[in-house]
């Protein structure tokens, strides 16, 4: 199996992060359009997570968020986002590196992407074979499959993933376009 070189799978998940980039910094400066809200699962014990140790307890590995209509003071940075939210009642402050981002949805178009981490996994493959050439970079769990995507609910954090109820979102996977 040839070598790939250039990586495009770390490629299309920076620009894929890139447009969750995007469209924060867009609802930040001007408000959520229309219906549009966001939902977006991130791993907690990812580096750069900043959250309460209250909040870390209850979402020890992942934690999905809702910006919808309970939220405020988003700002979008290059590498990162921060945001307030309530939960239980209580204010929090978190921040979201973008590659801690493993799930981005937004319901009102169906639209959304699952990210892989590839990037971390890759590097952790090369520390222990650097001379295979050909290792796989990413073999999905059962948490990464589409269905895992978060469901519509009300404003706050939710971490077990929803049925699947067919609602036709599409689900971009790097996955599908990788040879096996």
């Amino acid at each position: 199996m040839p070598v790939d070189h250039i990586r495009y799978d770390i490629l299309a998940q920076q620009a894929l992060r890139g447009v969750v980039r995007t469209v924060l910094a867009d609802a930040a400066k001007n408000g959520l359009p229309g219906e549009h809200h966001f939902k977006i699962t991130f791993a907690t014990v990812a580096p750069g997570v900043r959250l309460s140790d209250r909040m870390r307890a209850q979402y020890p590995e992942t934690m999905t968020i809702i910006l919808q209509h309970q939220f405020w003071d988003l700002a979008v940075g290059d590498e990162a986002f921060e945001v307030g939210l309530s939960f239980g009642g209580v204010a929090e402050r978190l921040a979201v590196p973008f590659e801690a981002i493993t799930a981005f949805f937004d319901p009102a178009v169906q639209f959304g992407f699952q990210f892989e981490t590839v990037a971390g996994e890759a590097a952790q493959e090369s520390a222990a074979a650097p001379n295979s050439p050909s290792l796989p970079l990413h073999q999905p769990s059962e948490a990464s499959k589409p269905d895992a995507l978060p469901a519509p609910a009300a404003a706050g954090p939710k971490s077990q993933p929803p049925p699947d109820d067919g609602g036709g979102a599409e689900v971009v996977r790097l996955d599908r376009f990788r040879k096996k």
